[in-house]
């Protein structure tokens, strides 16, 4: 194998890896106390009303309620996580699982309703995202965590405990449909790390060999330039998000045209070149192309184809899901 060859497969080799080296879930925090505050998003004031709160309703009902926010998931999905999180934590009293865990990440603007066994059907999913729709997702869309965070858990509070609404509070507005989205704030959903891991491989290494092939063998060139562009434009973006998808995407612009230029001065690239001019056939790096794209040899071929603990709750999965 050659080194223009060896060094093109190596890039695809390393694109590859890109989109799969960011796709890491954190670490389960120490459970500290009822506000688990890793993402820095509440004041004080704020964390210290909750607590208050959520201790005065475990006291009444024994149910055990605690918010935990983490800047990101890398990539994992916020179901898996807070069911993980509710795992470790083992939320609510054993036997009772009455168990519930508010989980907010604000980089990936996501948040879930976590609820134990013992109380689905006090909450049950469609109260959850209830809760997320009118009294926490509001706030959040205005940068309003505090008034979020403390809407949401007097709703859940008031939801356990039979009353309805919670008492003294008002849902925030919704922000006005009308009004245009900041560009900023677009965001695209991303997978779950080993299904990054898999598409990665896939997406990459299809792109990756259509592209190799193309720079590689002569008379195949600025079509598929053009062709391939919307291909690396728009697949790697679900795997690696749309900001390292602008890096590969200028990177294949720019290195394309280069590689191949380069190429064009090497000795095998120029008998490759008369070969299919003169036969319809040629030997690159131990494979046999055509004109037609297509061939095999023996070597291969290819085509154009703290004091506070949980108490041995459990969850089931119950809850639901939002974004903001």
């Amino acid at each position: 194998m050659t080194p223009a060859i060896r060094a093109v497969l190596a890039a695809v080799v390393c694109a590859t890896w890109v989109s799969t080296a960011r796709a890491s879930a954190p670490d389960v925090p120490y459970l500290t106390g009822r506000v688990v505050d890793e993402a820095n998003i509440l004041s004080a004031d704020a964390r210290a009303r909750l607590d208050a709160a959520l201790k005065a309703h475990e006291d009444r009902t024994t149910n055990q309620i605690v918010v935990l926010t983490i800047p990101t998931l890398g990539g994992d999905s916020v179901e898996s996580y807070a069911v993980r999180v509710f795992g470790v934590w083992k939320l609510g009293q054993k036997g009772k699982d009455n168990g519930v865990l508010l989980l907010i990440v604000p980089q990936d603007r996501k948040l879930r309703i976590e609820v134990g066994y013992g109380l689905e059907p006090t909450l049950p999913d469609g109260a959850c995202g209830e809760i997320i729709r009118t009294w926490i997702t509001p706030s959040f869309k205005q940068g309003h965590y505090d008034r979020g965070v403390e809407d949401g858990v007097a709703a859940i509070v008031a939801r356990l405990e039979g009353r309805g609404e919670p008492a003294g509070r008002r849902p925030a507005p919704a922000p006005s449909s009308s009004a245009a989205r900041p560009l900023n704030t677009i965001r695209v959903p991303m997978l779950e790390w080993p299904m990054r891991i898999l598409m990665g491989a896939f997406v990459f290494g299809i792109i990756g060999l259509f592209t190799v092939v193309s720079v590689m063998t002569p008379g195949v060139g600025w079509f598929m330039y053009v062709f391939l562009i919307p291909f690396w434009a728009m697949f790697p973006v679900v795997i690696i998000g749309p900001h390292a998808t602008l890096f590969v995407l200028a990177a294949y612009v720019v290195g394309y045209p280069i590689v191949k230029m380069r190429l064009r001065r090497l000795p095998w690239y120029v008998k490759a070149a008369a070969d299919l001019k003169a036969k319809g056939v040629a030997n690159i790096g131990g494979f046999t192309v055509s004109s037609g794209w297509s061939g095999g040899s023996s070597g291969g071929g290819f085509s154009g184809g703290g004091g506070f603990s949980g108490g041995g709750g459990s969850s089931g999965g119950g809850g639901a899901s939002g974004s903001w």
